[in-house]
């Protein structure tokens, strides 16, 4: 076992909301409690998670590969995800990519040296029309993001991380 017991613990409330015989339905929710504890998807991880709800390792590999808010490799503290897609390309979100790939210094799918931040292109947040839109840590949505807004995210999360 490689979660803690109360990671466990949530899966378990999680299974109950599914028929005995459907315990792929929770590999979704199982996954985001194994990312939330360990910060990304190892292989072991994947591989407990299966175990533990008795699927195919093949079946929850599939599932933290296919959506973008799980992570197979290591990331930073702080994921920024920042949409890229048509429509919030046409107002601004290239451009707020572009702005934070200068600040920090990583190009999508980059790290900062000190582990702090990883930046990735997002996929559609809903929210073409408050655009640009970014999610910090596939939990926390920013709109409108001005440089001035970019910049003070930045510090934030940069004291949030020195202080942890």
């Amino acid at each position: 076992m490689l979660l803690s017991e109360q990671a466990y613990q949530k899966i378990d409330r999680e299974l109950t909301k599914f028929p005995a015989d459907q315990k792929q339905s929770a590999i979704m929710a199982s996954l985001a409690i194994a990312q939330d504890e360990q910060g990304w998807l190892s292989t072991e991880i994947i591989e407990d998670v299966a175990n533990y709800l008795g699927v195919p390792p093949i079946a929850v590999q599939e599932v933290a590969t296919f959506y973008n808010m799980f992570d197979v490799s290591k990331v930073g503290k702080h994921k920024i995800s920042v949409c890229t897609n048509l429509p919030c390309a046409l107002r601004d979100g290239e451009k707020a990519g572009e702005y934070l790939k200068r600040k920090l210094g990583v190009d999508y799918r980059g790290t900062t040296a000190d582990g702090l931040f990883t930046l990735v292109e997002g996929e559609c947040m809903g929210a073409c029309g408050d655009a640009p839109v970014l999610i910090v840590n596939n939990k926390h949505m920013c709109v409108r993001m001005s440089e001035e807004k970019l910049d003070a995210l930045v510090s934030s999360l940069k004291a949030q991380g020195e202080s942890a």
